[in-house]
């Protein structure tokens, strides 16, 4: 049997982590974020299909292919977590159980920061916790693709 895949979108400027904001997002890069999320994934047996862009509208047709190659996507959107309207409607569109994660606690932060349009078209959100949140956000999305496939088996209708 087929791993399930997940798709994992990182937003606008995460490519500098590790430079940028250090006070903020400490000294962890991408790579290394991507290297433990790799070693997660082996252990909760999922396969990752990770991307990072700084372009709303690739982000917007990743989350639109996903649908029918992925079970899930973890996502964080970064700037866009709090602007973008057409993020918010292509996770809603692709119907896909998402989870948001982000670095920092957003809700700790600058008050533009404490509205996330993207949260209510996913799962579940974790912030606050560093590298760590992405992989809290893997390990619920997996627990909750689990989930679902057990309420089918049944004869019940996924969580989502």
């Amino acid at each position: 049997m087929n791993p399930p895949r997940i798709l994992v979108i990182h937003g606008p400027n995460l490519n500098l982590l590790g430079t940028r904001e250090v006070d903020v997002y400490g000294r962890v890069t991408l790579k290394e974020i991507n290297l433990l999320l790799g070693r997660e994934a082996a252990l909760l047996g999922v396969k990752l299909k990770i991307v990072q862009s700084n372009h709303e509208g690739k982000i917007v047709d990743l989350i639109g292919e996903a649908r029918g190659s992925f079970k899930g996507i973890l996502i964080n959107p970064a700037a866009y977590t709090h602007t973008s309207v057409a993020i918010r409607d292509a996770l809603l569109a692709a119907a896909l159980p998402t989870v948001e994660v982000h670095l920092s606690n957003i809700y700790k932060r600058e008050d533009f920061r404490k509205q996330s349009l993207t949260a209510p078209a996913c799962i579940g959100q974790v912030s606050g916790f560093g590298k760590d949140s992405y992989i809290l956000g893997l390990k619920g999305l997996k627990a909750s693709l689990d989930l679902d496939k057990v309420r089918i088996k049944m004869g019940k209708r996924p969580t989502k």
